[in-house]
């Protein structure tokens, strides 16, 4: 099953959705999720603990603001490793490799399916391009 939103939605409501459907190779649980600061959120990070999950996400500064704002009440900040955070730029370049395609960049489809199998098609070409350029 894939999950499929329009352009203009957000990425984060889908966070656990996403996560529950995810497996990494036998296991269903991934040791740690690195994600943007628009996944921030009490909910995700519940959510990770619960399952046992390493959050590598960063705080927004609102939100740090309103941590610091409340006080002894604010909690303290949620534990971050940056050496683990700057593993995210593989996954940026993916993002930057795939809207090099411009009806992917744009969503010009009008259908889904039709929108995930761009996707699908360009993920193939780059693994197959990645088989031809490793010695």
């Amino acid at each position: 099953m894939t999950i499929c939103t329009a352009g203009q939605d957000g990425d984060a409501p889908l966070f656990i959705p996403l996560m529950e459907q995810l497996q990494v190779g036998r296991r269903t649980r991934p040791v740690a999720a690195l994600g943007d600061k628009a996944y921030s959120s009490r909910g995700n990070r519940a959510y990770l603990r619960q399952r046992g999950i390493e959050a590598v996400i960063a705080e927004p500064r609102d939100q740090q603001g309103h941590r610091k704002r409340r006080g002894s009440r604010g909690g303290r900040p949620p534990k971050f490793d940056a050496d683990k955070y700057r593993g995210r730029n593989v996954i940026e370049r993916g993002y930057c490799r795939l809207k090099q395609w411009r009806g992917l960049a744009t969503r010009y489809d009008k259908l889904a399916v039709v929108y995930r199998a761009a996707v699908v098609l360009n993920g193939v070409i780059a693994w197959l391009k990645h088989l031809t350029d490793t010695p």
